[in-house]
Formats: C-alpha cells, structure tokens, sequence
C-alpha cells in the first residue's frame, strides 16, 4: 500500500516499531516515505506520528482489539478525516470504532491472502512438502491488489460507508496452489495432510494464542461462502483486474 500511495505521488508516513528492520528487509521503501517508530497497539504513544495526518489507513491485527477504538479517537481528534481499515475476518471493535467515528470510512474485508503460502517456504525448500489440514478452495487474493483498493479508496471519493469483499480472480484448492508453484520452481512438491489437531498444536508452538489458533484453523474447516466465491470489487475499485496466483509465486518463487 505504500508503494502504491508513492506511485500516486503522495507523501506518506510509516508506523513501524522498527524502522531500520523495516526498510532493510524491503517491507518499507527506502527513499520516499517517512518511517517513524512506535506501535498501532499503543495509542497513547502516537501523538507526533498522528500530527498533520488526514487520512489513515489500519491493519487489524492481534492485540489491536483493546487499543483499537482509542487509536481511532486520537486519530480523529489529531485531525483524520478518511479512514481504511483491512478488517481482522469480522466486525469487531477496531472495525465497529471506525464505523463509529464520525469521518468518512471504508472497510475492506480480504478472504485467504496469497502471502499465507510464504509459511511453506521451510518445508518446501526441505523437504518438497506442504503439510495442512484441508483442501479446501480459496479465492486467495494477491496483497498488492488489497493495497490498491486500500489507497484508492483513501485517495478517491465514492467509497466512504462501504466494506468491500476482496478476493483474487481465480478458486483454487491448497493442492491446486501447490501445483502452480511447483510448475513455477521447476521441483515436485507434496501435499501431506496433517489433522486439524495437528495444525492448531502447529500454531500454539509458533506463539499464537489458542483462541487465534482455533479461529483460523477453524476457518480453513469451514470456510465462509465469500472465501471461495470470487468477486470483481477488486477490478471494479482500481480498473485493473485482480492478480493471479501465478504472478504472485513468479514473484516469490526465489523464497522457495
């Protein structure tokens, strides 16, 4: 989304808790935006990154449902005036508050992100094996098409009070995921069920909280209809058409 918002020529401040980290590992830009420290989940501490602010963009993430609604505050009274908010895989209290607060808002509502492949990376390159629970289809969408929609929606007018349903263009199975990238790196790669015990044990080992471990695992047992319908919100926001998985593990294929 950064990257989309300099595209469009526009000045840009980064939130990071880490700046230095950020920008070497290419997460930020080096040239072009400032990158100030602190963190979404504590307000309090935000004054000088809010200051001049007008319009904002949030992630929800784990540990921002407390936070939330007070970042959401001192966002206003610094002066916001346009919200976006990539919701958490329902309404809570961060999306509730930016609904709430009085400005213009728009909510986008992403189903499975392509970038969740990234977490086979280590048993791909080990083993040519990508162990999950459940086959089940996904229209996953591409990270850079939420980061479109996101800065369109912050930089244009028509999107204020709508939450907009995200996915990529194509339904594919883990297995059929598997099969793009092992075509793109030119090696087989295995899919292994594991038990849906497995995968949550999996996630607790990884530091994850049991109730946000049971909420995704639980997800990819029964994934809402939106998840494997694909939707043309993408195309019709930004006037491009929604990227495939195929470009997306093209562009990662050196990570596996």
């Amino acid at each position: 989304m950064v990257a989309e918002l300099l595209r469009r020529g526009e000045r840009v401040r980064a939130l990071t808790r880490d700046p230095a980290a950020a920008v070497a590992a290419g997460r930020l830009p080096a040239d072009g935006v400032e990158v100030v420290t602190g963190t979404h989940t504590a307000p309090e501490t935000l004054g000088g990154a809010l200051a001049g602010v007008e319009r904002l963009h949030i992630t929800v993430t784990a540990g921002l449902s407390e936070a939330g609604p007070a970042l959401v505050r001192r966002a206003v009274d610094a002066g916001v005036r346009r919200i976006t908010v990539v919701w958490g895989g329902w309404v809570g209290p961060v999306e509730r508050a930016v609904a709430d607060s009085g400005v213009e808002w728009t909510r986008l509502e992403p189903q499975e992100f392509m970038s969740n492949a990234l977490t086979w990376t280590e048993s791909i390159r080990a083993e040519g094996v990508v162990r999950e629970p459940y086959d089940a289809p996904s229209a996953v969408i591409h990270e850079a098409d939420i980061g479109a929609v996101a800065a369109t929606a912050l930089l244009d007018d028509g999107h204020s009070g709508r939450a907009y349903n995200l996915t990529g263009p194509e339904t594919l199975t883990t297995r059929e995921r598997i099969a793009v990238l092992s075509g793109v790196i030119g090696r087989p790669v295995e899919f292994a069920p594991i038990t849906h015990e497995q995968a949550v044990d999996r996630l607790l080992a990884e530091g994850v909280s049991r109730e946000d471990a049971d909420y995704v695992i639980n997800w990819h047992a029964a994934p809402p209809p939106e998840a494997s319908t694909v939707a043309d919100t993408v195309e019709r926001v930004t006037g491009h058409p929604a990227r495939t998985f195929t470009e997306w593990a093209t562009a990662h294929a050196d990570r596996f």
